[in-house]
């Protein structure tokens, strides 16, 4: 059969990178060393990936909580808002939620229930069944909430969100008040100015709001779009994407990143005499079937990527091949005829062919990142660069 090794996805080490280092050579020398010490024969169309937070820490993009008070104070003049749909996450939001705080006289937080956007749980679904609870229609008060269903820790980072959140509120001296709700327009009968925080359904809240009457209404994506004081931004996304830095910062997601994927692939084919496909992931796009967490709580998964990874896969499904189009072969006359249909794909789309069922119609990039973010982890690997090979093979391949 040649060789017996398909797509391998391998870790690169890297040393702790610092704002203002020049990443591309950063990246382009660790795979040129992984190289020179005969741990990679790099080949055409390898790709090289980076994580958002090593872009992001090289180019400073950092803000903090006076800065994101600043900006909401700017938005809607220091009075009461409503802000809805935030994710239940230590790391993601509690320091914005710090700043929104800080910008407001009054927080009213309509948590979505019984979990947030990504999955994360407040309440099981099987003790709304119990209650008799709508999660479509019923929007509850936290005093009924605590009725129904007690003082609940989240079964990952035992915190009750609900108490978390208050008390961050209140220490950053704002009057809070807490509402659970699915419907984005239950929170205005509270205040007509809204801060939707929902990540992937944000644009259509939006609409709904303002349809609804509501007078004031930004995303977590408008908020931190341009510096303030000299501070960090992200001109697209804002504060989507963003990190706990430190008690007071958060590291927004990265910006303008298109030039740099360039640049390491320009660096890359100088170094190895290889055209590889780089880029930028963040989030990957699975979900955990124990823990339901949807890990995608960035806006994209990738926002930078080389022209060569545009698009979505094109195959054959080779398992429907064997049992049905040659079901009366076996050995090397089945594995003939099998290479022989992937040979003559001419590059059109399989769309509606039988023969492609049950393969994976999503972009290139959603795919690629989720494995970028698998291999790499978010812990102390120190492998924030993945290399991959034979992404693009089939079994034809040599």
């Amino acid at each position: 059969m040649g060789r017996m090794l398909g797509t391998v996805s391998m870790g690169i080490r890297a040393p702790i990178i610092r704002e203002g280092e020049d990443l591309a050579a950063i990246v382009a020398g660790c795979i040129a060393e992984a190289v020179n010490n005969k741990e990679i024969t790099p080949r055409d169309r390898d790709i090289v990936a980076m994580t958002e937070s090593i872009v992001a820490r090289v180019q400073g993009n950092y803000v903090s909580v006076d800065n994101i008070a600043a900006d909401v104070r700017a938005k809607f003049g220091g009075e009461t808002v409503g802000v809805i749909f935030p994710i239940l996450s230590r790391n993601r939001f509690s320091i914005c939620l710090r700043g929104i705080a800080m910008g407001c006289k009054k927080v009213v937080l309509m948590l979505s229930y019984p979990s947030d956007e990504v999955g994360n749980h407040l309440i099981d679904m099987d003790s709304i069944d119990e209650k008799g609870i709508n999660p479509y229609s019923d929007v509850l008060t936290e005093a009924k909430f605590r009725e129904l269903f007690g003082y609940v820790k989240h079964p990952f980072t035992g915190v009750d969100y609900i108490e978390y959140y208050t008390q961050l509120i209140n220490e950053c001296g704002a009057e809070a008040e807490i509402i659970l709700a699915n419907d984005c327009r239950a929170i205005l009968p509270y205040t007509k100015n809204v801060l939707n925080c929902d990540i992937h359904t944000r644009e259509r809240t939006k609409r709904l709001l303002r349809a609804a009457g509501a007078e004031r209404v930004f995303g977590m994506d408008e908020i931190m779009r341009a510096p303030i004081n000299g501070s960090g931004y992200n001109d697209k996304y804002g504060l989507l994407g963003s990190n706990k830095a430190t008690e007071n910062t958060v590291k927004l997601f990265p910006r303008d990143c298109q030039d740099l994927v360039e640049d390491i692939q320009k660096q890359l084919l100088e170094a190895t005499g290889k055209c590889m496909e780089v880029m930028v992931y963040g989030d990957g796009a699975f979900k955990d079937p124990v823990g339901k967490i949807w890990e995608l709580a960035d806006p994209v998964v990738s926002p930078a990527y080389t022209a060569g990874l545009e698009g979505t896969p094109n195959e054959l499904k080779l398992k429907y091949l064997a049992d049905n189009t040659y079901a009366d072969l076996s050995g090397e006359a089945l594995r003939d005829a099998i290479k022989a249909s992937i040979q003559q794909k001419d590059g059109s789309s399989l769309v509606g062919n039988m023969a492609a069922q049950g393969t994976t119609p999503r972009r290139l990039t959603d795919l690629i990142g989720s494995l970028c973010d698998l291999t790499s982890g978010s812990g102390d690997k120190g492998t924030p660069i993945i290399y991959i090979q034979g992404y693009f093979d089939n079994y034809t391949s040599d």
